[in-house]
């Protein structure tokens, strides 16, 4: 296993691991709890750390660089709400994107 992704925010490592589920690759997430061991150990230590298996290292290496979604805001067909780009469903009512 390799690691590909770490952070002191655990909730960006979990988001990097289910954006790589989404696109079906394993993921582990190792010393997700160490940030509290900060100053007893070296702070570069207490990162939580996302980890795949050697092969699937290039495609998630891919994956986790590729750019937020972008594009024009739309406007939701049910309820008129506007969602940004990065959305696929409308927050205010639930319907899916066309």
């Amino acid at each position: 296993m390799k690691r590909v992704y770490s952070s002191y925010d655990r909730i960006a490592v979990h988001h990097a691991k289910n954006l790589l589920a989404a696109e079906g690759i394993a993921a582990e997430v190792r010393n997700e709890f160490l940030g509290s061991a900060m100053g007893e150990l070296p702070p570069a230590e207490c990162q939580t750390e996302l980890w795949v298996h050697g092969e699937q290292v290039p495609r998630a290496e891919e994956v986790l660089r590729r750019p937020a979604a972008q594009g024009p805001d739309w406007d939701c067909d049910s309820c008129g709400e506007t969602s940004g780009a990065q959305f696929a469903q409308c927050w205010k009512c639930g319907a899916l994107r066309r």
